[in-house]
């Protein structure tokens, strides 16, 4: 009987470390500064509290493009159970940075994915981010981008007269890529979208850029396939303050969009249960100081463990 009840408590130790070690935690992928020393990171245990990994110093320098920056680096982990990330290099670029990871470490050598090269005339490739399509078995890569003389209905001589719109390329192993093609054509000037998979469909939380009058807030679009086409935007979903970098994912039933009050210098969150009302909660997030655009999404204690003790 003692026996017995010896190896049942071993079994349920078991159990429980096993467990512990595949619980869902939250990794958050950001820059600092002008991205020019590249990516860092942070976990959070609740999607609330967010604490730095590696005393807050960037464990991988950027170096394609022109600028050779990292900023709004964005990871997802793809159908293939690695990690790709994708961000952008630089202001005033036609390419964007593609790196991919088993363990969130150690990367591959990066590379510069020329999307505008057809487009000569395109100012820059901002904030892109990577969706994996899993009906398709394929990714989306998207980003905004200015082409002059384009939408002309919308152009203003403020903000430098950028005038964006979303587009996109796909590609199954990120060596041969689509056409680019234009992806979100809202009748008003975008940037920063950021696309998932919830609930049947496909949620775009987007950035409206406009400018005159200023707009400057998030809003909401859906669709049933990944490339579109996409819903009208929704109302704002965030307050009278400039937002943007937007990135969502769902902790205990609730929706949460975390982005960057940047006229403020901080970091802040709404959430919701139905994509439709939503509740600011800037309040209750911290973030490290100084933390730019990025992008959340949830590993593994386990994995979580092993990224800070490599990084240590």
């Amino acid at each position: 009987m003692k026996l017995n009840q010896a190896f049942s408590f071993l079994l349920l130790i078991c159990f429980f470390t096993s467990c512990n070690a595949q619980k869902e935690v939250y990794l958050f992928s950001y820059f600092k500064g002008n991205g020019e020393d590249g990516l860092h990171y942070a976990y959070s245990e609740d999607g609330l509290k967010w604490k730095t990994i590696n005393n807050d110093e960037s464990l991988l320098t950027p170096e394609v493009g022109e600028q050779k920056l990292m900023r709004d680096p964005c990871i997802i982990k793809g159908g293939d159970g690695n990690y790709h990330m994708v961000w952008t290099t630089g202001w005033t670029e036609r390419g964007i940075g593609y790196a991919s990871s088993e363990d969130l470490i150690n990367w591959s050598p990066q590379q510069l994915i020329p999307v505008m090269k057809n487009e000569e005339t395109a100012r820059n490739c901002w904030a892109p981010e990577i969706t994996y399509d899993k009906k398709n078995d394929e990714y989306m890569i998207y980003w905004a981008t200015t082409i002059p003389g384009k939408f002309p209905e919308t152009q203003s001589d403020m903000d430098s007269g950028y005038n964006h719109r979303m587009y996109y390329v796909t590609t199954k192993d990120f060596k041969e890529y689509s056409e680019t093609k234009l992806l979100y054509e809202p009748r008003f000037n975008v940037i920063d979208a950021s696309i998932s998979w919830h609930d049947g469909r496909y949620v775009m939380i987007l950035k409206d850029e406009t400018r005159e009058p200023a707009k400057k807030n998030l809003k909401v679009a859906f669709a049933e396939n990944l490339t579109g086409p996409y819903s009208d935007a929704s109302k704002p979903i965030t307050g009278q303050y400039w937002a943007e970098g937007p990135t969502m994912i769902k902790v205990d039933g609730q929706y949460i969009v975390y982005f960057d009050k940047y006229t403020n210098h901080q970091y802040g969150a709404v959430t919701s249960t139905d994509l439709k009302n939503w509740t600011d909660i800037s309040d209750q997030v911290t973030f490290p100081k100084g933390t730019r655009h990025g992008t959340a999404l949830k590993i593994t204690k386990a994995e979580l463990n092993f990224i800070k003790e490599k990084l240590k």
